[in-house]
């Protein structure tokens, strides 16, 4: 049953890599300067002939289709090629960055989905009413707030005044914790960048609940289970809910590219050390291999969400598999 989705999403997947590689590559060489004018701003002085030399070392001189041919060789062997902002090899770069913002990207993508589907539960039910309006205008106020903005004034509320948790980072700097107290650490710096980027999605998750449940709250079946005697909260949960999170569970999937691209703000906000920052720094270094590096990653972690997103929606509704 699900095997026939697998072999489709993978089977589409790899001219969708492909085509993202070509598209990266060729707009990424198009920027103005490489990465060896970056790095000759930052010194300050450099010769012609040492940034040529240079050039010639890192293989920024030859045609870009002979570049393009060599980096889809490399990839196929898993080379990502060499840093040169970082002199490090790219997977390094990536494998070392890349546990901190799934560990954010999760965080975020949890507490989006179950807030988001309990507020949009509690809107259907009280549809037209106070609880509804209230919660309608907040989720308009986070859908429309950008995730820099979100994470600004969280830092004032939360740490600035309330001094309740910590402002940035991923764990506190100068202290050895162990056990227990490092992990309680490890969450205090992970609750602010994660509700800030869980914000936007939570918004737009309520709504679709909202809708998808009032959908089907009308429908017949609906009302047969009513007359049957069903408890209230089992026919809200067990027959209407359930059928409700189907398109809710569709655009979470679709929405996990768009959170990580959401990250690269959050992190260089909270100063959290994952991928978003290692783009940042990246672009501001025209290290191509780099950004392209972590475009691929991203490609991944998107096809990897499709497949269990489809495995979820089959699992919802049995007739989809049919």
């Amino acid at each position: 049953m699900f095997l026939p989705a697998v072999r489709r999403t993978l089977l589409q997947a790899i001219p969708t890599m492909i085509g993202i590689v070509l598209l990266s590559f060729f707009f990424l060489h198009m920027m103005p300067g490489d990465a060896v004018d970056a790095l000759a701003g930052i010194s300050g002085s450099a010769s012609k002939e040492t940034m040529e030399a240079m050039r010639e070392a890192y293989g920024l001189n030859a045609p870009l289709p002979v570049q393009l041919l060599r980096y889809f060789g490399n990839v196929l062997t898993l080379n990502f090629g060499q840093s040169i902002n970082y002199s490090s090899p790219v997977f390094n770069l990536i494998v070392e960055r890349l546990p901190s913002t799934l560990i954010l990207m999760l965080t975020a993508f949890v507490i989006a989905l179950t807030t988001g589907i309990l507020v949009g539960w509690v809107m259907a039910v009280f549809a037209g009413r106070w609880p509804d309006r209230m919660l309608t205008s907040i989720s308009l106020l986070f859908y429309s707030a950008p995730n820099f903005w979100v994470g600004l004034m969280i830092i004032v509320l939360f740490s600035a005044k309330l001094q309740l948790l910590p402002a940035g980072g991923s764990e506190t700097i100068g202290v050895t914790l162990e056990g227990w107290h490092w992990l309680v650490d490890r969450l205090q710096h992970l609750v602010l960048p994660a509700c800030s980027l869980a914000a936007f999605f939570v918004a737009i998750y309520a709504r679709l609940t909202r809708a998808s449940m009032l959908e089907v709250l009308r429908q017949d079946y609906m009302r047969t289970a009513a007359a049957k005697g069903l408890h209230p909260l089992l026919l809200q949960f067990r027959h209407g809910l359930r059928n409700a999170l189907i398109p809710v569970t569709t655009v979470a999937g679709l929405h996990l590219g768009n959170m990580l691209s959401g990250a690269v703000v959050v992190e260089t906000v909270f100063n959290w050390p994952g991928v978003g920052r290692l783009t940042m720094s990246s672009l501001a270094a025209r290290d191509v291999n780099v950004l392209l590096g972590i475009l691929l990653m991203s490609s991944v972690i998107v096809i990897v969400t499709n497949l269990i997103i489809d495995w979820l929606v089959m699992w919802l509704d049995p007739r989809i598999s049919a």
